[in-house]
């Protein structure tokens, strides 16, 4: 059984260590057994690429590598500041993640 992450896919996260500190953005996929995520405009590589379909020029390409999600906190939604997530059941009885900073409810 995997350990359930704190990040999912369309959450606004901040970077909280490396290269990256201090950055923001959306996380546009999550690596579940790699245990890292992509978040969009973070961690910037440059690849290079051979002229194809989608670029008939080829060349540099700029674009977002994976980062470990030890290094990411979610974004609080009341407070906008990183935030720790925890789980409880709602009043209809579902497991809810919630900002430990504020207590309110993260969609």
């Amino acid at each position: 059984m995997r350990k359930k992450l704190h990040i999912k896919k369309g959450d606004t996260v901040i970077v909280n260590a490396g290269e990256s500190k201090g950055q923001e953005g959306k996380v546009l996929e999550v690596l579940v057994d790699k245990q890292r995520a992509i978040v969009e405009g973070v961690n910037m590589m440059s690849k290079h690429t051979k002229p194809n379909a989608a670029n008939p020029q080829g060349g540099i390409i700029k674009q977002e590598a994976p980062i470990h999600i030890s290094n990411l906190n979610v974004k609080d939604p009341s407070t906008g500041a990183a935030t720790r997530i925890g789980r409880k059941l709602n009043d209809n009885n579902k497991l809810v993640r919630y900002a430990k900073k504020s207590g309110e409810e993260i969609k």
